[in-house]
């Protein structure tokens, strides 16, 4: 059966592994009290306030902090070409509040833009594709950054743009044409 002081080594244990938001531990928590009292056929909200204490602790041990995994996530997915969008749907699903994920990505000093290239040029997207495929494809390249979360004007302008403008970002150009 779930106790404090399991839910604690529970919520320890997935704390070394993984950075955590305070709603997102309290949902595996859940998960985990909710398993147990299947197997036990117990009701869940018996142990409510052992997940609020289990929670409160690790707030008050700094273990848990949603500004600060927000900040590290926004920063980690700007880097890897995440669009502002996309940043802001994946920390609200973690259940950062809105406060929070406007403040992050207000401080942000990447641009949207240099996201849109960060993108492009790790999928191979626009004006990092072989100049023979470029135009044939310019629709779907589009597409997939128009889905990955970048506006269409932000979308054509990175397939649109050329290798001089690329030289200017210093980002590096590969035509192997």
């Amino acid at each position: 059966m779930p106790t404090e002081e399991r839910l604690t080594r529970a919520a320890l244990h997935y704390l070394e592994r993984y950075p955590s938001s305070s709603a997102n531990l309290r949902k595996v928590l859940e998960r985990r009290v909710m398993k147990a009292c299947r197997f036990h056929e117990r009701d869940p909200e018996e142990f409510s306030e052992f997940i609020d204490a289990t929670l409160d602790k690790c707030i008050r041990a700094g273990l848990v902090n949603d500004a600060t995994y927000a900040e590290t996530k926004a920063f980690a997915m700007k880097r890897r070409g995440a669009s502002s969008r996309k940043i802001q749907a994946y920390l609200t699903a973690k259940g950062v509040d809105r406060g929070t994920i406007e403040t992050v990505l207000q401080s942000e000093d990447q641009d949207e833009l240099s996201s849109a290239f960060i993108y492009a040029r790790r999928r191979r997207l626009g004006p990092f594709r072989k100049s023979a495929d470029r135009t044939e494809r310019r629709d779907k390249d589009m597409a997939a950054l128009c889905r990955a979360g970048f506006s269409f004007e932000l979308a054509r302008q990175v397939v649109d743009s050329s290798q001089e403008t690329l030289e200017e970002r210093g980002l590096i150009f590969n035509d192997t044409s």
